[in-house]
């Protein structure tokens, strides 16, 4: 039978995670279904981060259907985000593809009485394709704003520039380390629904003394930065975003464009 292993993200994900259950703290997109996919899991449970517009929050978990994974989500409102450990101790399941249904998993189960059941599920047939994840130049103009999927897209070259992440805005598993992996201009973040105190990306950062923010789960799509730039709206500011004149309530463009005119 698969065992059961928990991560604080599908970025994160080793040689050990292959043919395992995995409770993973990262969001249910299909940038993150597709990391869990590439990975070799036998299924996983993600978070559902709010649900956000179009659904964004759970895609990956209807996604994965198609390749023979059984998956669900965890409510945002009972589990930390970027938190596998928590997800797998308080997590809720709000969502369900066919295949983890057939299993017997539920919405208002506890996610660790659903790993159990997954463990029954049938071995994945394939591999999720890539949902074209990447870096998009949004201002060529200095400072450069750049619009990156993944706080794991990030380079060196990337010290100075204003950083739009298609991540949320949660430390994984508590880890300054993983804010941000160099010194932004500016950093932006999806809230992923969660609550205030879980968007632990923004003091760590503040301590740094970068500005930074999320826009709300509602405004745009999670895992996809562009989407932030084009609609995103602020849900939370961190001390020196503020000091810039960000406020909860402002579209994210209008504020980086204000905050860092050409």
């Amino acid at each position: 039978m698969p065992g059961l292993l928990t991560a604080d993200s599908v970025t994160e994900l080793q040689a050990r995670h292959r043919g395992a259950v995995l409770v993973a703290g990262s969001h249910g997109g299909r940038l993150a279904a597709y990391y869990a996919s590439r990975a070799g899991v036998h299924a996983v449970i993600l978070n559902d981060a709010g649900l956000g517009k179009e659904g964004a929050g759970v895609a990956g978990i209807a996604a994965l259907e198609a390749v023979g994974m059984a998956a669900a989500a965890a409510d945002c409102a009972t589990a930390r985000i970027g938190d596998g450990a928590d997800t797998l101790g308080r997590g809720v399941v709000s969502r369900v593809n066919a295949l983890a249904a057939a299993c017997g998993v539920v919405p208002g189960m506890p996610v660790r009485d659903a790993a159990v059941l997954l463990a029954r599920a049938p071995t994945p047939r394939g591999t999720l394709a890539s949902p074209g994840e990447g870096r998009f130049l949004l201002r060529a103009a200095p400072p450069e704003i750049w619009a990156l999927d993944s706080v794991g897209l990030a380079l060196p070259e990337d010290a100075g520039r204003v950083l739009i992440f298609g991540s949320h805005g949660a430390l994984h598993g508590g880890r300054v380390d993983s804010a941000i992996p160099v010194p932004a201009k500016a950093a932006a973040f999806h809230d992923a629904g969660a609550k205030a105190e879980d968007m632990t990306r923004l003091p760590a950062l503040a301590a740094r003394g970068i500005p930074a923010v999320t826009v709300s789960a509602a405004s745009a799509r999670i895992g996809e930065a562009r989407s932030m730039w084009d609609s995103g709206v602020l849900s939370q500011v961190n001390a020196p975003a503020a000091a810039l004149g960000a406020r909860i309530g402002q579209p994210l463009a209008e504020l980086f464009g204000r905050a860092f005119p050409v």
